[in-house]
């Protein structure tokens, strides 16, 4: 069962997509207002009602998708609409009025699912750090990690190569480009500070002696426990 949110315009007494009365799921519905979109539920999936205002609902869709919404969003449309619905949009399926229970629950299925494979793409976890390709974010033990542009480009690229050792000139090569003209020291300038970040787990990122560095991968049960905070 999944939570459903559904922004509209139009009475709350009449169901925007019958067929969702019909299913399961929980539905919340709140207008649709750039302005309710502040305290706006949870959901696991959100409608937007197109059936009556199309250019309504275009800029709905655009704002959802610039202030970046992590969920699936899907368009309620007229058969009579679908002309004017183009990817500048940004949603991620539509659905017409008239689909029945079965199609509209499986259209809310395919597009978790989906939703669930990207995220599992962009996303590294191991040895206590987490780190999101798509939002450029990096956590440790769930606490966000305050890095720059090129600090995250750095830890990417050492948690997605473990345990192979690189010199100074293949990191910044492969982490600065080929045009950079800067020298090998920025890699162990880039090195301490992303260190100093990790905290208890500095060591993931260990130094070859007289070589480079590594990504050095723990097991679930040798993950360095946070320390409290005082």
């Amino acid at each position: 069962m999944a939570q459903l949110l559904v922004l509209s315009s139009a009475q709350t007494g009449s169901p925007v997509l019958p067929s969702l009365e019909l299913l399961s799921h929980r539905v919340r519905q709140i207008p649709a207002e750039p302005a309710q979109l502040v305290n706006a539920p949870s959901a696991d999936v959100v409608f937007v009602d197109a059936r009556f205002d199309l250019v309504g609902a275009k800029s709905l869709c655009k704002i959802l998708a610039t202030t970046g919404l992590d969920v699936p969003l899907l368009l309620i449309i007229t058969e009579g609409g679908l002309t004017a619905v183009s990817p500048d949009w940004g949603v991620d399926d539509v659905v017409l009025v008239t689909a029945g229970p079965a199609e509209v629950d499986a259209r809310i299925r395919l597009a978790i699912g989906r939703q669930s494979v990207e995220q599992a793409s962009t996303r590294v976890q191991t040895s206590g750090i987490t780190i999101d390709e798509s939002s450029y974010s990096a956590k440790v033990h769930g606490r966000p990690l305050d890095l720059t542009y090129k600090e995250f480009q750095l830890l990417h690229f050492f948690a997605t190569h473990p345990s192979r050792v690189f010199t100074r000139e293949q990191l910044l090569s492969e982490v600065w480009g080929y045009d950079y003209f800067g020298g090998t020291r920025t890699v162990d300038v880039h090195v301490r500070r992303l260190r100093a970040k990790l905290g208890d787990l500095e060591q993931l990122i260990g130094t070859v002696r007289n070589v480079g560095y590594r990504f050095n991968v723990y097991d679930d049960d040798q993950v360095p426990a946070p320390k409290a905070r005082s």
